[in-house]
Formats: structure tokens, C-alpha cells, sequence
């Protein structure tokens, strides 16, 4: 199609205003209010010619009839005419089909068309459109070009059949409304137009807008939440109330009957992808009124209008079609007064507070949750503000989301995030969130299938389909999200993102939205839509089935990249160029963030921490300086920024405590000689004295040294801390690097070790592989702050060369760079003084100072109010349980705070006067929350006294109103951490100053039970058993305290029966032994007294040491048993062990110590009386079921007659204990000796029972020197006979009648065992057995003795050769087979037969698979949770002397300290030194399918790995090489190396 050049002077120049309109009219065809602009604006030809696209712009032109008017204009300066390159259709076309096209066909991103649609691009405008002018619209070069391209195709295509878009994000206008709005005028609506308002509507809706003396703005004030997009605009008003039904009212009022017959039979019969057509019963008598209000009602206003436009096209009513555009756009644009373009464009700010609560970070929430719908690549480049949000969980909607180009493909990107599906959140919530790693990583839940997985379950499924099988399990899902022990309520934000419209209520989207509202306020819920009409669908859904108006909480105005740009632009900042570690060879690493979310665990110290997150001259940054120096010196926990601020220039350095020299030196030491992969030095401090602080600041200096990370939750299992700080080590480099890593709060050393000994598996499982000069670099360097109330006592008992200590006590030094600093404060900040913490470390922790704050701050204390009794709760539990505090949450409901979205620290505001010594953290433990505490430890402490001294409160008082608060004892996270302090607080024993051991009860229970006694403290316990139902712990402690306080055994005992109810565990089970023990004991104690005999006392003892023998049994088999250690806090007679499983033996101990005490009462008996050596022989015989009772000689009355009878009663059980004391004996002798070293606190109180115990029984069970005498002289036929039992008793005595027992000896002098062997040799001789069990058992002894001789003493005349040896226990392995019930003669096996490198002996493999299954059966129990450790280890030497006893190997290293020495051992760093190396055989071998095997040509033989971290993962076949070492169940790889 072509245009002629208009009828004009053919000089452009010599144009007049008049001719350029009527160029414009009529040959460049654009709309007369466009001419008409020109017009007003007096371009003449002259003025024309120098135009430019950006000229025609400013004029308040669109971009589309813009872009023709230059192309024509360029034509015309030209001298040639228009020719359309394109088919004619195309010029025909409506921006509307222009909008159609571009999605239908060209495809492009949803944004970019309705871009060109909001410029009035036409069919006839795009024609004119070049590459740039697309580019010029902020259509990038892709969709650009495409689209150029894709219009040129047209020629070789036929016509595109376009459908009609209703949900446009704009409303259809034509050209003429489009003009921008000038500031001087707003157009009038023309007159012509029947469709116009009356002119009463017009005035009725302008009265509107006139603002009454009641609606006078207010005065400039951070905006309410409830405030937010209050009201709607003015447009949407005039639309929704006035136009839409007036307009469409009066537009179907000019059809003729037939034609309104026709237009219901198109509504009818219309098909959208939006909606589903109108009923036919609905459309039944209907007049044009009724037909408006049902259309509006079933489309919504905007779209009702758009319907008609279609369906009058469909009829050819152009003429109506014309008309109803022209006035929907042009009262639009009329009705949007000032106004309302300013609240359009205050849509930032209103998402902006939306999300900040005001502010200007997005940390006002703890977390955000995020429902999504489906998503197209283009809009994914726009939604990088998902990264920065502290994301829980993601409900995503859109299957296709995890492949390339979906959004969580995209965030996982950047961000870690675990995918899950809504049926993984059922159960309960503790184990969800542990099993799901809730609040640690973000959950991106898919909700209606995952088209990545490729699976028919994973398929999207339909409306119907998904209410079926999918709809209860996001209800949910949204019920787990809303529980407050989940998510506080108030405290995080719900945001819907709607990328594609909810087109009606049958949509999972919208389902979900309604299960949400269910389960929280709705002000807590947000919604952004990419376009208007997406939320205008929304918002008309949302209020027609919820009845609700969601417009306060919603932004629909901005684009995506608008969106994203304001969400990117609020605090927290992370700087451009990344956090950095250090790395090998002085070079840095970049930090990715999604490598610090795996590291749920760490708070990683990098190179640069601190640097370019602030613009450092601006006023934000001064203020937040002074806020985070005021938090610390008041008491806050350090931060990394302190550290930083005292690096600036002009400042102050940070104070350097006096042990800062000492720490630093000892760590740097201990890296540049590591003796072993991870290494674990001790601070022990005073609470409250700045060891953390200390720590944390040694740790910032060290931060270019090595990759340095605070350990910040410590509830997570150490084998996963582990792989995380191994990750941290090996990150972004080829090479290893050094770590430190604080371990903060511990309260044991033995806690920290179990750490160790996870990270040394995993690092050297990963640095097997590295090279020699790689090895110094695999190391972490644990640094652990264990408060303690005596630090220098732990200081002295352990290794110096590996621990600090610091108190609160401050040198010279220290005391004038406190008062430096306090000087430095004052010129910075005001009122320093009132830094409490800072002030009471300045005085050197001045008591009369402190007690001072206390008594003025509480001047007036009155417990009747609820702020008083919030800061006595606080006070008790932060004298009693270090650094415990009450979440915000709970303060505020205790309160009766509402929660308030803009003042989450309200609850210091309320707390006044008392706020001046209380102080909110962050706890990062369970997820994450904000607590409220006391400054510190002493001024608690000060507090109370004072609460007691002017106010006459006491502790108990306080602790039983604490108890009385329901509301602290409700299910929640943050209950459940109250809870635990307050447990805590009730039953933890401190460790005493003067050793190992611990106090008998909680200070607080000392304390009470000082000041008012046994009812208070009853009482006491008594409400917490009611509030704390589910422990056992409670009941259990108030059994301790009744029958070790008070001696009230049946009281006592009901106690412990009711803590064994609630959970029957080996602790449990273990207090109802110790209430019948010391019930026993007291007995004992008040017969010694009595100078009278009753027999029922006898009675009454026996039947509570078989009670109390029950109940230690019980205990032992529930040790023996329990798969798990118990997670919950024991307060057992077992002293508060350390680890739980460390209970293994205390049920056999319990046994013991009954059975002594039984046998102290037969030795009182008047026929068994201690001291006549006849009557001891009487009770040996009886015991030893020699002499029945019946003969033992008595005098005849009543009361020996009672004692007989009640003898007889219980003779079974009296004649057990002698046999089940011997074989408890032997089994501790196998536990002692087996098990590898390192025994803890609690181990070694067992090893002194037991041994005090055995000294016991040889008195009672062996005869003196002289009574043997006496007794050889008496029987001198019977020599023989007493010989060979004298010898048996001698070994008995020396632990050497087990082979356990002997296997003690080889650090023993060689004289002691030459008398052994000695007496084996005897008894060898003499040949005479009890039976042929006591045969074998003594003839292996005697090889076992033999062997150890030979290696202490090798010229012994009773030493055995090799050969010798090898063939008696040849003979003894015939007899025995392979399955005799002690490894034993297997572990000889080992020993003597074990192949040399050139022999090949497949019997070995037999014994080795012997050994195994033995000691599986018989020590199983014993080795739970344990390892065993090697006595002998294969050396270079043949015969005997290749056997390497431990002892020897120990004699290498006399000059390192035996706690040094043991940790090599247990780590296995040992073996790489160079005694060791030059006295072992490094054994060949392989390791097939994880397994380990020594190869002797052909004979491959199973070795277990002593540490499970020298195999690698993968089950990779390699060849291996070794140190071979010989424990009870079987050979042990030590040093596994690999050859490649």
C-alpha cells in the first residue's frame, strides 16, 4: 500500500502551523488531538524539519504515533513516499493486536508487549519501528530483533487468526487519552461521545475528591502498616462505582433487541483463558441493567468492559467499539488527579515499608515466606531480590521451576536451598525442622509437582486432581508454617508473588491463600503482581470469597525489575566484591554466599569482614557505630564490627587483656607444629570476665593466618559441624587451609572432644589423598571457652602447653587501659557510665559498685507487677544458668505488649527503670530468635541479694512464681529453651573447685535448702514435676534430695517410681538403686549404733539389697541396650556424667557396692563375727557353698534360730553373690583393659570402686600369711592340695587368673610376672583340674604369661621358645575349635601364628573370622560405643620379638606428658613418628568394597581400620599399606596410606 505526498507547498520550510496539522491529519494519519499538539505548540515547517523522535516525546506524545511521524517525516525530506513493506492487514491492526501478535506468535516476555501496548504501538506505528526504537523502549536486542525478524516473515506467512487477551496490564485506550498530563490543564471528556457521565454523575463524583476538615492530612510520620495503600485511586474508584456500570449500562442501551440476543448468545458461548463463561440461566430476563451488574459481578469492572469491546468487534459495531475505548481511556485519564499520581508513585515506598516495617532494612522480620505461581524466564531475571530475603521456605506452585530458567533453579544458583514436597512436614515439628534443617537453609516446597524429576507422581496436576490428593497436604503444610514455635507470629511476612493472574477460586494458589488467612492475621500477609489486572483479579477474588480488601497489603503499579530494584536497595548490604578467606601461598578466595549457607553451623570471620558495607563518612554509618560500641560496652555480646571500629585511624586500640600474649603464642605454636589434624586448646574463664571476648579478639588479629569461624549452634550433631568446617578448609582452592574455630559456652572439655575426634575423621579422610607439604596445612586449631567458677583449679589440671585461663580479676595494665578507654568513650558517646558491664570490668569487679547499681536501680521494687516479676525471673536465671534469657515473644505476652510491627524493643520501653540493666541478643540456636537478658552475670547476682535484703523476696519465692507462669510452659521453640534454662537452673550440679567431681545438688537447690529446708525445696519440685510433665529429670532430682538430704526412703523411692514412669532409662532405673543403696546403708549405720540384735533387721536389709540389686540390673540391661545416649538432662546418682553413654558399667558397680554391703552385714552376725579368724573361715565357707548354715557352729536361742530361718529364706540369693562379685571382677578387668584410654571423669571414679572393692574381697575371700601357716601346719597331709590352691589364690589376688588380668602386666615389673609364670608353670605340672574348662583356661593363661615374660625378660629360666609355645597352643586350639565362647586362644593365634612377609598361611583368615565372632558374643556389651585398643603391634623382628608391646612403644616418648602423649594416640598422629616408624612393619594390603585386607601372596586377611576416617569414601579399590596392631576382637590397621 502507498501514500501520496500531501497537497502542499512542496517547500517543507514555507509551512505554516495550519499546513504542518494538516499534513499530520491527513497524510501521517495520526489522531487529531496529536496535530492539534503540534499546533498549540506553533511548529512551522521551518521548526518541523529540525525535529527529532525526542522532540515529538516532549511534547506528550506516545513513543508509537512518535516513530511514524519521524519515519514519514524523513520520508517526506527525502522526496519520497511511503511504502509499507509489510502486508496491508498489519497497518489495520490495534495496538490490541499488536499486543495479541507479539505474544501469540513473536513470543516475547509479557512486559515488553504490553510496553509497546501502553505507547499506542499500532499496526501502522510498528510498521515504521526499527531495531533502535524498540531498544529505545527498553525491549532488549533479543526480543528486538526477534521481533523485526519475525515481522518481515509475515510476507511469506498467511494471516495470523490473533485471540483476544483480556488481562492486559492496562487498560484499552485510545490514542488521544494517552497524551502525558500537562500541569496546567486536564482534558475535557468530548461531547460528542453518548457514552459520557451525566453531568450530575460528574459532580457527584467530583464532591468526592474534595477533602472535609475531618480529613485533613497528617503530619509527616513513618507510614502504619495499616495505613499502607489505604485507599485506592481515584480512577479505580470512578471505574468501579461510577463508569464501568454507567458505561457498559448505556453502551448496550444503543443495541437493538436482535443485536442484545446476539450479544448474550456471544457472552454466553465466549472463551478466555481467564474465565469461564456466563451461565444461560443467569442470562435469562435480564434488562441492560441487570445484564451490567451481572457481567461486572462475574468479570470485575475492568474486565466486563473489555468482554463487551470483544464481543461488539465479534458483532461489527465498530462504531460502539470506537466509542467505549475512547471514553474508558479518556475518563481515566481524567479522573487521575494530582493525587493519585503521587500515591502511584509512592508504590516503593509503599513496598519498601511494607517489608522494613518502616524502616530501611529488611531485618525488621526474622524470616519471610514466599508463595509463588508460575513464572516465565524473562520475569526470573527480575526476582534476584529472593536471594536477599532470610527465606524459610519457598511454596512454589510452578512445576517447571527447578529445570534451566525456572526461579528455583535460578535461586539455587546463588542461594542453597533443599527442595521437599508438602507430605515431609508431617510429624513432629522438632524433628521436622531438625530433619529438614528448617531455619538453617531455605525449604523450597513444590506444591503441584516438579517436572525435573521426570516422574508420573511428580506430574502437575489439575484443579480437581490437586483438591484430591494434594490440597490437605499444603493445608498442612501451611498449618507446620504457622505454628508459633515455627514461626513467631508478628515476626515474619507472608508474600504472595503472583507472576501469572489467579484467574477464579478454583486455583491452588488462591486455596492457599485462604489456608493462610486461616492461621494468622492478615496483616501479615502481603501480596506483589507483576501487572494490574493480575492484582485486580486478585483483589476481586480475595474480597468476593474472603471478604476482605487486601489493597492496604498490595503492590501491583511496579514492574518486576522496579520490584527488584527497590528490595535490593534496603539494608543489610553486601558489599560488590565479596567476602574473602585467605589461601595458599599469601593469595585470597572469594566467599560465595551459597557456600555459606551450606555452613549452617559457622559464623565465618573473612579477610575483609566489616569493609565497604557502609558508605563510612554518611551519618547511617556514625550512627550505627555508636549503637553497636554502646551494645557491647553495656553488655551486649562482641561483634566483629567492635574489632573493626578500634582498626580505624584516630581510634583507640581494642583493649588487649593480659592473656592475650599467652593465647596467641599458644596457638600459633601449636600451628606451625601440628602434632595432629585437629588440636583442641582450653580458655577457661570466669562468666561475665570477657573470655569470649578475649577469644574472639586473638581470633580477628589471626584472621589473615587462617580461615576463621565461630561455632554459633551448637545443638547440631559434631559429625555434621565437622563436614562443614572441612568444607570451610578445602573452599575454592586447590590446596588446604589452616582453620580456627571457636567453640563458645562449652561447659566440659570432654563435649569439645568428641568434636575432635569427628573433625579429625573427616579432615583426614579428605587429606589422605594431599601431598607431604599439603599436611601442615590440614589442621584446625579448636578453640574452646568453657566458663567455670574456677578456672585457674581446671587451668592446673590439665596439659598448660594446651589451655589459658583468665578471671575476673584485671592487672595494673589493665585497669589504666579500661580508664584510657573510658576517657576515649565519654568524647564519643554520652553518659559512658552507664556501660554497666564496661564500668563494673573498670573497678576490677568492685562488689560495693555493683551492689550500689543494684540497690538504686531497684529503688521501689514491686513484685506485684508484671515488670517487676519479668526482671526477678531474669534475675534468677542469669544468676543460676550463665547467659539463659527470655525470648522477646514470651516478654511480650507476659506483658500483655500487642505485638507492634514498627517497636519489636517495646518490651524495653515497658521494662523501665529496670531496662538500663537489660540488654536484647539474637540467639542462633533452634532457628534463630531475640531474647532479653541481664547485662551480666554478677549484677543478677547483686539484684537478688538486694530483691532479698531491702524487699525480704527470696530465691524460692521468685523460682515458685516462675513456676506458677503457665505461659512460660506452653509447646514452642522458645518455651522449650525457657524451659531447659529453668530444668537447668533446678538440677545442673557445678563441677567443685577442688576436682573432678560435683556437688551434690544445683546451687540454687543449696541455697534454698540453707535457708528454709526440706518443705520449700519439696514444694518446690513438687509444682515444677506438675509444669514439666514429660521429665524425668524433675521426680528423679527430688528422690536425690529426699534421701540424700533428708533420709526419707519411701518418700524418696515414690519420687524415683514416678521418674522411671515417665521414662524408664539407665539413670532412671539407676536412682531407684541408689534410694534401696542408701536406704541400706543408713540401716547399716544405726545397727552399728544399737547394742541389741534384731534378726528383722537382717530380713529387712536382705529384701532392699535384693531390691536394690533389681534395680541396678535393670539399669545395666538398659545400658546394655539403648541404642541412642539420651538426649534429655539426667540428674542420677551417676554424677551428671558427661556423655551419656559413659553410664556402660555403673549398673555392675551398683552391684558391687550391694554386695559388700551385704556381706559387711553377714560379717556382724554373732556366728560369723569379724576378727575370729574361725568364724571368718565359717563365713568363707558358707559363701563358697562349702559349709551350708545348717553346720555352721552357732549357740541355741532364739535369736541364732531366727537368723537361720531368715538365712534359709534367702539362701539362693545370699550363695549368688560370691560367684556374680567374681565374674563382675573379671568383666571390669576386660573393660579396663580392652577398651582404648582416655577415661573421663566418671571412668575413673569407677576404676577406684572397683579396685577398693577387689582389696575387699581378697580380705574376705583369702586367708592372711599367718593363717595359712597356721592352717598348713594343722593339715600337713593336705601340702599338695594347699599348694596348688595357695597358687591359684596368689594369682586370683594379682588379677592374673584372666587372661585380661596378665595383658596389665606388660608394663609391670619383671619379677611380677616371672612369679606367674612361675606358678603356671606349678600348676601346669601338677595337672590337677576342677574341669577341662579350668584347664584350658590356665593353659592359655600360661602361653599369654610366657610371651610377656619373654619380652620383659627373655633369659627367665620358665621363658618357652617360640616353638615351643606355638605348639602347645596348637594343641589348645584343637581341643577349643573354633568356637569357644572367649576370643582368648584366638588372640594367641594371632600373635604367634600371624604370617611373616614371605609365608603364606591361610589358617590365619579361620582364627582372624574366630576372634570376631567370639568377642562379638562375649564383649559385645562392653565395646558399645567404644574401640579397643592394641597391646602388641607386628614389628621388624622374627619369632617372639616381633610382637611390640604398647608399654615399649610409650618408652620412646618419656619426655612428652602423658595427657599429650594419650591424645596422639587416640588421634593417631603417633605414627608418624619416627620411634615408631623405625620399630614397626608397615604391612601391604588392599581395600575392596570399604573393607581393609593384609595381603600375603595369594591370602588376603580382613583388618579392621582403628580409625573409620582412614578409609575413603566411594568404595574405591586401592592398593594400601599399614600398621598391623593386635586388640581382643581381631587385627587393627593403623595409618592406613594410600600408594597413589
Amino acid at each position: 500500500m502507498s501514500h501520496s505526498t500531501p497537497k502542499l507547498s512542496v517547500q517543507i520550510e514555507q509551512w505554516t502551523k495550519e499546513d504542518v496539522q494538516l499534513w499530520l491529519t491527513t497524510q501521517v494519519k495520526v489522531h487529531q488531538t496529536y496535530a492539534e499538539r503540534f499546533y498549540e505548540e506553533d511548529v512551522l515547517g521551518e521548526y518541523l524539519v529540525a525535529f527529532e523522535k525526542k522532540d515529538i516525546l516532549d511534547l506528550g506524545i506516545k513513543h508509537g504515533p512518535a516513530v511514524k511521524i519521524i519515519y514519514y517525516l524523513e520520508k517526506l525530506k527525502q522526496g519520497s513516499r511511503f511504502e509499507s513493506q509489510f502486508p496491508a492487514y498489519v497497518e489495520q491492526w490495534t495496538k490490541e493486536q499488536v499486543y495479541q501478535w507479539l505474544l501469540q506468535y513473536v513470543k516475547i516476555y509479557g512486559k515488553n508487549a504490553e510496553r509497546l501496548q501502553e505507547e499506542d504501538v499500532s499496526g501502522d506505528c510498528l510498521v515504521c519501528f526499527k531495531k533502535q526504537d524498540f531498544l529505545d523502549l527498553d525491549v532488549k536486542s533479543g526480543p528486538a530483533v526477534k521481533i523485526v525478524a519475525e515481522l518481515r516473515g509475515l510476507n511469506s506467512k498467511p494471516e495470523p487468526m490473533l485471540q483476544p487477551s483480556l488481562h492486559t496490564n492496562h487498560d484499552h485506550k485510545d490514542s488521544p487519552t494517552h497524551l502525558k498530563s500537562q500541569p496546567s490543564s486536564s482534558p475535557a471528556v468530548p461531547a460528542n461521545q453518548p457514552e459520557s457521565l451525566s453531568r450530575e454523575e460528574l459532580v457527584k463524583y467530583e464532591s468526592r475528591k474534595v477533602q472535609t476538615p475531618m480529613e485533613k492530612a497528617p503530619q509527616k510520620a513513618p507510614p502504619k502498616p495499616e495505613m499502607l495503600g489505604e485507599e485506592r485511586t481515584h480512577s479505580e474508584e470512578i471505574t468501579d462505582r461510577l463508569c464501568a456500570p454507567t458505561l457498559l449500562q448505556k453502551t448496550l442501551e444503543h443495541l437493538v433487541k436482535n443485536e442484545q440476543k446476539t450479544f448474550r448468545f456471544h457472552l454466553r458461548h465466549l472463551k478466555m483463558t481467564c474465565h469461564e463463561s456466563i451461565a444461560q440461566s443467569k442470562l435469562e430476563d435480564k434488562d441492560t441493567t441487570d445484564l451490567a451488574d451481572l457481567m461486572i459481578d462475574h468479570y470485575g469492572s475492568q474486565e466486563a468492559l473489555r468482554v463487551t469491546v470483544v464481543i461488539l468487534d465479534k458483532m461489527c459495531r465498530c462504531d460502539l467499539v470506537r466509542d467505549l475505548r475512547s471514553s474508558m481511556g479518556h475518563l481515566k485519564l481524567q479522573c487521575r488527579s494530582k493525587e493519585d499520581l503521587r500515591r502511584e508513585a509512592n508504590q516503593g515506598d509503599k513496598l519498601k515499608n511494607l517489608l522494613t516495617c518502616g524502616g530501611n532494612s529488611l531485618d525488621s522480620y526474622d524470616r519471610f515466606v514466599v508463595v509463588v505461581n508460575k513464572s516465565s524466564p524473562e520475569q526470573v531475571e527480575y526476582l534476584q531480590f529472593l536471594n536477599k530475603l532470610k527465606l524459610f521456605c519457598v511454596l512454589d506452585f510452578d512445576p517447571n521451576s527447578a529445570v534451566p530458567g525456572g526461579l528455583c533453579h535460578s535461586y539455587r544458583e546463588a542461594r542453597m536451598a533443599n527442595l521437599h514436597t508438602p507430605s515431609q512436614f508431617e510429624g513432629q515439628t522438632e524433628v521436622v525442622m531438625k530433619n529438614l534443617n528448617l531455619c538453617r537453609q531455605t525449604s523450597w516446597v513444590f506444591c503441584n509437582g516438579r517436572h525435573d524429576l521426570d516422574s508420573e507422581s511428580q506430574r502437575e496436576l489439575d484443579y480437581k486432581n490437586w483438591l484430591r490428593k494434594a490440597c490437605r497436604n499444603v493445608e498442612q503444610l501451611v498449618s507446620f508454617i504457622c505454628k508459633p514455635e515455627v514461626l513467631l507470629h508478628g515476626r515474619t511476612l507472608i508474600v504472595f508473588l503472583l507472576l501469572s493472574p489467579v484467574h477464579n477460586e478454583k486455583d491452588p494458589v488462591f486455596d492457599t491463600y485462604k489456608a493462610f488467612y486461616k492461621h494468622t492475621e492478615e496483616e501479615s500477609i502481603i501480596s506483589i503482581c507483576e501487572s494490574q489486572s493480575t492484582y485486580e483479579k486478585w483483589r476481586d477474588l480475595i474480597q468476593r470469597q474472603c471478604e476482605c480488601d487486601i489493597s492496604k497489603q498490595s503492590v501491583s503499579e511496579l514492574t518486576l525489575s522496579e520490584v527488584n530494584g527497590t528490595i535490593m536497595a534496603l539494608g543489610p548490604f553486601n558489599r560488590a566484591s565479596g567476602r574473602l578467606l585467605p589461601s595458599s601461598d599469601s593469595s585470597s578466595v572469594v566467599l560465595k554466599q551459597k557456600d555459606e549457607d551450606f555452613m549452617t553451623a559457622l559464623d565465618i570471620l573473612c579477610l575483609n569482614q566489616c569493609e565497604n558495607v557502609y558508605d563510612e563518612k554518611s551519618s547511617e554509618f556514625h550512627d550505627f557505630k555508636i549503637k553497636v560500641e554502646e551494645e557491647f560496652f553495656r553488655g551486649g555480646k562482641v561483634k566483629w564490627w567492635n574489632f573493626y571500629y578500634c582498626e580505624k585511624r584516630k581510634a583507640k586500640p581494642f583493649i588487649k587483656r593480659d592473656k592475650y600474649e599467652n593465647l596467641m603464642k599458644m596457638i600459633k605454636f601449636h600451628s606451625k607444629d601440628p602434632k595432629s589434624a585437629c588440636m583442641l586448646l582450653n580458655l577457661f574463664h570466669h562468666p561475665g570476665c570477657g573470655g569470649t571476648t578475649l577469644a574472639m579478639h586473638v581470633m580477628w588479629d589471626l584472621r589473615k593466618d587462617f580461615r576463621c569461624a565461630v561455632l554459633k549452634d551448637n545443638t547440631l550433631p559434631k559429625a555434621e559441624v565437622a563436614l562443614q568446617v572441612r568444607k570451610l578448609m578445602m573452599l575454592e582452592s586447590e590446596k588446604p587451609s589452616p582453620v580456627l574455630l571457636l567453640v563458645d559456652d562449652s561447659k566440659e572439655t570432654e563435649n569439645a572432644q568428641y568434636l575432635v575426634t569427628c573433625i579429625h575423621k573427616a579432615v583426614v579422610e579428605d587429606c589422605s589423598s594431599r601431598t607431604v607439604d599439603d599436611a601442615p596445612n590440614c589442621q584446625v586449631i579448636i578453640l574452646n571457652c568453657i566458663r567455670s567458677h574456677s578456672p585457674k583449679e581446671q587451668y592446673r589440671q590439665h596439659s598448660t602447653t594446651e589451655c589459658q585461663f583468665i578471671t575476673t580479676s584485671l592487672t595494673q595494665k589493665e585497669q589504666e587501659d579500661f580508664e584510657e578507654k573510658l576517657q576515649e568513650l565519654r568524647k564519643t558517646h554520652t553518659k559512658p557510665e552507664n556501660f554497666y558491664t564496661f564500668m563494673i570490668m573498670k573497678s576490677n569487679f568492685d562488689q560495693t559498685y555493683i551492689d550500689g547499681l543494684a540497690h538504686n536501680t531497684l529503688e521501689n521494687f514491686d513484685m506485684s507487677t508484671n515488670k517487676a516479676q519479668l526482671f526477678a525471673f531474669l534475675a534468677l536465671l542469669n544468676t543460676y544458668v550463665a547467659e539463659s534469657e527470655i525470648s522477646i515473644s514470651l516478654s511480650e505476652d507476659f506483658l500483655g505488649i500487642k505485638m507492634r510491627f514498627w517497636q519489636e524493643d517495646n518490651v524495653l520501653d515497658r521494662m523501665k527503670p529496670y531496662s538500663n540493666f537489660l540488654i536484647i541478643d539474637t540467639i542462633e540456636e533452634r532457628g534463630g530468635y531475640k531474647g532479653i537478658r541481664i547485662l551480666h552475670h554478677s549484677i543478677a547476682s547483686a539484684c537478688l541479694e538486694e530483691m532479698e535484703k531491702s524487699y525480704h523476696l527470696k530465691v524460692s519465692e521468685i523460682a515458685m512464681a516462675l513456676l506458677q507462669c503457665d505461659l512460660f510452659f506452653k509447646t514452642g521453640v522458645v518455651r522449650d529453651t525457657l524451659m531447659l534454662s529453668i530444668q537447668r537452673m533446678l538440677i545442673e550440679r557445678q563441677r567443685k573447685k577442688d576436682g573432678d567431681e560435683r556437688e551434690t545438688f544445683s546451687p540454687l537447690v543449696e541455697k534454698i535448702h540453707n535457708q528454709q529446708g526440706r518443705q520449700t525445696i519439696q514444694d518446690i519440685f513438687v509444682k515444677a514435676s506438675s509444669q514439666f510433665v514429660v521429665s524425668a529429670s524433675i521426680p528423679q532430682a527430688l528422690a536425690r534430695y529426699l534421701y540424700i538430704k533428708e533420709h526419707d526412703f519411701p518418700e524418696a523411692l515414690k519420687w524415683a517410681e514416678k521418674a522411671k514412669k515417665i521414662k524408664e532409662n539407665p539413670y532412671t532405673a539407676d536412682t531407684v538403686g541408689q534410694v534401696y543403696k542408701s536406704n541400706l546403708k543408713s540401716n547399716i549405720q544405726s545397727e552399728k549404733q544399737s547394742t541389741s540384735c534384731n534378726p528383722e533387721d537382717l530380713d529387712t536389709n536382705i529384701k532392699l539389697s535384693i531390691n536394690a540389686i533389681r534395680a541396678f540390673q535393670r539399669a545395666q540391661d538398659l545400658a546394655n541396650t539403648q541404642d541412642k545416649p539420651e538426649e534429655e538432662t539426667a540428674d542420677d546418682d551417676s554424677e551428671d556424667c558427661p556423655t551419656k553413654s559413659s553410664y556402660s558399667v555403673y549398673g555392675y558397680v551398683g552391684v558391687l557396692e550391694i554386695a559388700f554391703l551385704v556381706f559387711e552385714i553377714l560379717g556382724r552376725l554373732p556366728f560369723f563375727k569379724e576378727g575370729d579368724p574361725l568364724r571368718k573361715r565359717y563365713l568363707q565357707g558358707f559363701l563358697k557353698k562349702m559349709m551350708p548354715i545348717t553346720s555352721v557352729y552357732k549357740e541355741d536361742n532364739e535369736i541364732n534360730k531366727r537368723y537361720n530361718e531368715i538365712i534359709k529364706d534367702h539362701e539362693r540369693f545370699l550363695l549368688n553373690l560370691k560367684t556374680e562379685v567374681k565374674e563382675i571382677f573379671e568383666l571390669f578387668d576386660c573393660y579396663f583393659t580392652y577398651i582404648k584410654g582416655n577415661l573421663g571423669e566418671f571412668d575413673s571414679k569407677n576404676h577406684r570402686t572397683v579396685c577398693g572393692h577387689f582389696e575387699k574381697y581378697i580380705k574376705l575371700f583369702f586367708s592372711s600369711p599367718e593363717e595359712k601357716r597356721s592352717e598348713r601346719d594343722s593339715n600337713p597331709k593336705l601340702n599338695l592340695k594347699m599348694d596348688i590352691e595357695e597358687r591359684r589364690g596368689f594369682l586370683e589376688e594379682m588379677h592374673a587368673d584372666t587372661f585380661a588380668g596378665i595383658l596389665q602386666y606388660m608394663d609391670k615389673p619383671a619379677e611380677e610376672v616371672e612369679k606367674i609364670t612361675e606358678y603356671y608353670v606349678f600348676l601346669q605340672q601338677q595337672q590337677q583340674f576342677i574341669n577341662q574348662k579350668q584347664k584350658i583356661k590356665e593353659k592359655i593363661n600360661y602361653i599369654l604369661s610366657n610371651i610377656i615374660l619373654h619380652l620383659l625378660k627373655p633369659k627367665s629360666k620358665y621363658v618357652r621358645n617360640y616353638k615351643q609355645l606355638s605348639a602347645l597352643l596348637l594343641e589348645t586350639l584343637q581341643d577349643v575349635g573354633l568356637g569357644h565362647p572367649f576370643p582368648d586362644p584366638y588372640y594367641l593365634a594371632l600373635l604367634l601364628f600371624w604370617p611373616t612377609s614371605t609365608q603364606e598361611d591361610t589358617e590365619i583368615r579361620t582364627y582372624v573370622n574366630a576372634i570376631r565372632s567370639s568377642s562379638r558374643k562375649r564383649l559385645s556389651i562392653l565395646f558399645r560405643k567404644r574401640s579397643t585398643v592394641a597391646h602388641f603391634y607386628l614389628g621388624k623382628q622374627v619369632g617372639l620379638g616381633r610382637l611390640v608391646p604398647k608399654p615399649k612403644l610409650d618408652e620412646c616418648f618419656g619426655e612428652i606428658r602423658r595427657n599429650a602423649l594419650a591424645q596422639l594416640w587416640r588421634n593417631g598422629d603417633i605414627f608418624k613418628e619416627k620411634q615408631i616408624i623405625s620399630r614397626l612393619h608397615r604391612v601391604n594390603g588392599t581395600i575392596e568394597l570399604g573393607e581393609v585386607f593384609a595381603n600375603y601372596g595369594k591370602s588376603k586377611i580382613p583388618i579392621r581400620p582403628a580409625f573409620l576416617g582412614g578409609i575413603r569414601s566411594g568404595f574405591s579399590t586401592e592398593k594400601v599399606s599399614f600398621y598391623l596392631g593386635f586388640a581382643i576382637d581381631g587385627p587393627l590397621a593403623y595409618d592406613i596410606q594410600y600408594e597413589n
